[in-house]
């Protein structure tokens, strides 16, 4: 079975910590959210979308309907590094 390892940067920390701050009901969902991450990011349940324009490279996954992470998907080294938490706008732009 392939493992992944979840890589999170200084910025996604603060980042994360603002999300999770203005919405604590999500804590739960996103914490499953990331334990599947490392298990199994090609689960169907997380939505995983690749990101076209400026964002080509990175994917996304779904915590919920309304809100995604943005993450670099490094393939080759089982890798897997958070970019970026929120609504679709501020994930975005």
């Amino acid at each position: 079975m392939k493992t992944w390892q979840l890589i999170f940067t200084d910025s996604y920390n603060r980042r994360a910590a603002r999300f999770l701050k203005r919405h604590p009901e999500l804590q739960p969902s996103f914490r499953k959210l990331l334990l599947l991450l490392e298990v199994n990011p090609f689960h169907p349940s997380l939505r995983l979308q690749p990101r076209q324009g400026k964002l080509k490279g990175l994917h996304s996954v779904s915590t919920n309907l309304s809100y995604r992470i943005t993450i670099e998907f490094l393939v080759d080294d089982n890798r897997i590094i958070p970019i970026a938490v929120g609504d679709h706008d501020s994930v975005y732009r």
